[in-house]
């Protein structure tokens, strides 16, 4: 029996693998374990985005919360961020996103917050995940009829949640031109909200969601509409969120893409120059390109470094008490507003950084240089995961590159802590150096670890 969760909730194929039972035993589970915590009655906030099967895995979650005697709190379609934030801001015991985020329509997932925001401790995550493995004790938590909890529709949650986006700044953006992707996710419930309430001219693209086409060759994983529109507009600049709207990658004036690495030099730099840069200090994953180290060293600034996945930045930003951290992704966490990585703050907080200091987005992205970096997925079967490590033909092409590359590039090799890939990351200053030895290291690995 595997792992309930990975290091972004409970993810998989939606109905097959995260099946209605599945999520009815986690709403039900996560109920009783924060019940056994708490002095109070259970209430359980619930978000979701777009996808189809998004509705169908709700109803089974909060039956699975309400039969446990616990009130569920549907907020609709709205941001992941917002469900952590409106846990802290309607004193709620928990909340549940469903979402897979970047990820195609045929997946979803749930992502479980704290009452703090954050989201759940090990601890307690352990405890929910021994419940749902428990076949006789997850029934036996069902209570009567006359206990069961109820089900309320909160109204006010996007409004909400923009409002709370806007209170992070003063400043107005009127004049500026703002192509936004809204991946057909999420972020339609609340970009209006947000950016058409600062004086900004904004224009929307994916913006009509259907169930189906969310992350559809848009958003964060696919800028090239948004760059084209940026361009042939003369948009101030782009800005791209991807399905749960937690991830924002920016397009500048010249239809340059702007990613996470360097949008986290960008805001490091701003905040350093302001005090406010706790520590002085910026905290990244093993994914950050090379160039951030170097634009780091320039500008007095420390790096941090963590293992791939958002919560591992976000448990060393909350254990050292660092300002901000970010993956190349786009996913960004600003310690002081945000209890989780968030796409439209980072975009308010890009808009009003642009606005003070009255730079173009080209000007400021321009303070850190990128590696040519070549990224590889490759496929791989349950039975080949963790053993692909003991292969000793692929360590010994790896170990051949990167003695090759010296300290002029790296080589990172590992498995997808969210899909059944092994991702083959090589950067340097070199493109065709680089690329050929990933293309060499990924069939490799094709080779000694056939799918079949």
């Amino acid at each position: 029996m595997g792992r309930l969760f990975g290091t972004d909730g409970i993810r998989g194929t939606a109905v097959t693998e995260l099946t209605c039972e599945l999520a009815m035993h986690t709403g039900r589970a996560m109920a009783v374990v924060l019940g056994r915590r708490s002095k109070r009655r259970v209430r359980i906030i619930v978000g979701k985005d777009t996808r189809i099967s998004s509705d169908v895995i709700e109803s089974a979650l909060c039956a699975g919360i309400l039969s446990a005697g616990a009130d569920a709190v549907l907020l609709g379609t709205v941001p992941t961020p917002a469900v952590a934030h409106l846990v802290r801001a309607r004193t709620a015991s928990g909340g549940v996103m469903i979402t897979a985020s970047h990820r195609s329509v045929g997946y979803n997932g749930l992502r479980l917050f704290s009452e703090t925001g954050y989201r759940l401790p090990d601890d307690i995550e352990n405890e929910i995940e021994a419940l749902v493995y428990d076949s006789e004790g997850i029934e036996k938590a069902a209570v009567s009829s006359s206990k069961l909890g109820r089900l309320i529709h909160d109204e006010k949650a996007a409004e909400d949640y923009a409002r709370h986006i806007l209170s992070t700044v003063s400043t107005d953006f009127g004049g500026m031109r703002i192509a936004i992707d809204c991946a057909n996710g999420s972020a339609c419930s609340t970009v209006e909200k947000i950016f058409s309430r600062r004086g900004a001219q904004i224009y929307l693209l994916n913006r009509a969601p259907d169930g189906m086409n969310i992350n559809e060759k848009c958003g964060t994983v696919n800028t090239d509409m948004l760059r084209k529109f940026v361009t042939d507009n003369k948009c101030t600049l782009g800005l791209a969120f991807d399905g749960d709207a937690g991830r924002c990658i920016a397009v500048d004036e010249k239809g340059a893409v702007v990613d996470g690495d360097r949008l986290t030099a960008i805001f490091s730099k701003d905040l350093k120059e302001r005090g406010l840069l706790n520590k002085d200090t910026a905290v990244v994953s093993a994914m950050t390109n090379m160039g951030f180290g170097k634009f780091a060293e320039a500008n007095g600034i420390n790096v941090v470094t963590t293992k791939v996945g958002d919560r591992y930045i976000l448990e060393q930003m909350i254990r050292d008490d660092y300002s901000i951290g970010g993956e190349q992704s786009g996913y960004i966490i600003f310690g002081s507003y945000a209890s989780t990585g968030d796409g439209e703050l980072t975009a308010v907080q890009l808009l009003s950084l642009m606005r003070r200091t009255g730079k173009r987005l080209s000007e400021l992205a321009a303070v850190m240089e990128r590696y040519p970096q070549v990224m590889i997925n490759v496929r791989i079967a349950e039975k080949w995961k963790e053993a692909w490590k003991n292969i000793s033909g692929i360590e010994e092409l790896i170990g051949r590159h990167q003695e090759t590359l010296g300290s002029a590039g790296r080589i990172l090799v590992r498995e997808s802590g969210t899909e059944p890939f092994i991702r083959v990351m090589i950067e340097g200053r070199q493109f065709d150096l680089v690329n050929r030895m990933a293309v060499e290291i990924a069939d490799r690995i094709r080779e000694c670890c056939p799918e079949e």
